[in-house]
């Protein structure tokens, strides 16, 4: 009864709104087509047209595949407090938390297609029609937990959305054992994914216990600084009631996750460099340079920095309770772990090669702009998500024949 009013509700906000809202959606749309053409011609001359090689055959788009799949984990930081624990400073915010997972989550899907060259070379990862090789495949085990828990993240925040469409409290006993199963998802996301890395034998650079806890920090760092700087648009730019509670708690959470990040930094950078071996090339080649290669280093060593910084300004308590500094806190923590998590995780695996050749990688223009077109693509996804959630939950769009079963 209540679909096709939702369903029209939900496309007349996604279609109407001011002259901010359609300049944004159409400079998106725009970069999304340039993305599109830049992706005609990868499709039309293989991944020839890109920066990757036999020797470096990860690049930007699996870099950014990385830090995509823990921002998706983050969004449990907001969904765990609010729906399990019942904390009510969290709750007008953690629907916007699932967007931004869906939002994520679709990204990483997008460039793992693109990163394959030729989209039809997936049709032995689907079940049934190809051979997925699971479960001794931990790529297949990526396959499923990704889908599983862009599934979970789509359906429950559908069904509380609808049931408050429709005038009614969803009741707690239909979605909570589905919520408990989304917490461990989103754990096993980032780890399957660590393991993924670290389960390479001939890729030394991967080789530590560190590495799935690494990814979990990380993660827990970047995704509740960009659900800070999202919600603080949201409070500033519509009425929709975001707690100054919430926004402190997160900054919290996002202050000791970047503390345990550095940390584990520390103690990599540790065991890299105090006595280092054969296996320690890579690491060199990342923070120093090798052999007068060195295209990471100022890369890296300034993620480090801007990670440092961040962290101090949030550690200080004055300063993380003043949007002045922890907004700008945020974002450079945010790019400072994307860069150290992406290009700064993934290049420096495969230089050099297990042969010991050197061989950099630099993206050409066509990797730039699909990568600047799935942004794009995933940031439409999270506004519209965004624009059809507000009106719902603050009580200004409901079913019209939610008035008429109450009077029943």
């Amino acid at each position: 009864m209540h679909l096709r009013p939702f369903l029209l509700t939900a496309l007349d906000s996604v279609t109407s709104g001011g002259r901010r809202y359609h300049v944004w959606m159409g400079a998106l749309t725009a970069i999304m087509l340039v993305g599109a053409y830049a992706y005609s011609i990868q499709l039309r001359e293989g991944l020839a047209v890109t920066g990757m090689t036999d020797h470096v055959s990860w690049g930007l788009y699996i870099s950014n595949f990385t830090f995509l799949v823990g921002l998706a984990a983050a969004a449990m930081m907001l969904v765990l407090p609010a729906y399990v624990l019942e904390d009510v400073d969290f709750a007008q915010a953690v629907l916007i938390a699932e967007g931004v997972a869906v939002a994520a989550l679709v990204m990483c899907l997008a460039f793992v297609v693109v990163d394959l060259g030729n989209p039809l070379a997936s049709w032995h990862l689907l079940p049934v029609v190809g051979r997925l090789n699971w479960p001794r495949s931990l790529l297949a085990w990526d396959v499923v937990v990704l889908n599983g828990y862009l599934a979970l993240n789509l359906a429950i925040p559908f069904y509380i959305l609808y049931n408050h469409y429709a005038g009614r409290s969803p009741p707690r006993r239909k979605y909570l054992p589905l919520l408990y199963i989304a917490v461990m998802w989103a754990v096993s996301i980032h780890l399957v994914t660590a393991f993924l890395l670290a389960g390479l034998p001939a890729r030394p650079f991967w080789h530590t216990a560190l590495l799935g806890p690494r990814f979990l920090a990380s993660a827990f760092t970047a995704g509740p600084a960009f659900m800070i700087l999202l919600l603080w648009f949201v409070r500033s730019q519509t009425k929709y009631e975001i707690s100054g509670a919430a926004l402190s708690k997160l900054a919290m959470i996002t202050t000791v996750a970047a503390q345990i990040n550095l940390v584990m930094l520390i103690s990599e950078l540790f065991y890299k460099f105090y006595w280092p071996t054969h296996h320690s090339r890579n690491a060199i080649y990342l923070f120093f340079g090798l052999e007068g290669h060195g295209a990471l280093v100022p890369w890296v060593w300034s993620a480090v920095a801007l990670n440092v910084a961040a962290t101090v300004v949030l550690t200080i308590h004055p300063l993380r309770h003043n949007p002045r500094w922890l907004m700008p806190a945020c974002l450079v923590l945010f790019v400072a772990i994307w860069v150290e998590k992406g290009l700064g995780l993934i290049i420096p695996g495969f230089v050099p090669s297990p042969l010991g050749e050197i061989v950099e990688y630099a993206p050409t223009w066509v990797e730039l702009a699909v990568t600047a077109g799935i942004w794009a693509m995933g940031l439409f996804v999270l506004t519209v998500l965004v624009r059809v959630a507000l009106p719902i939950e603050m009580g200004h769009a409901r079913s019209p024949y939610a008035t008429l079963e109450a009077a029943d």
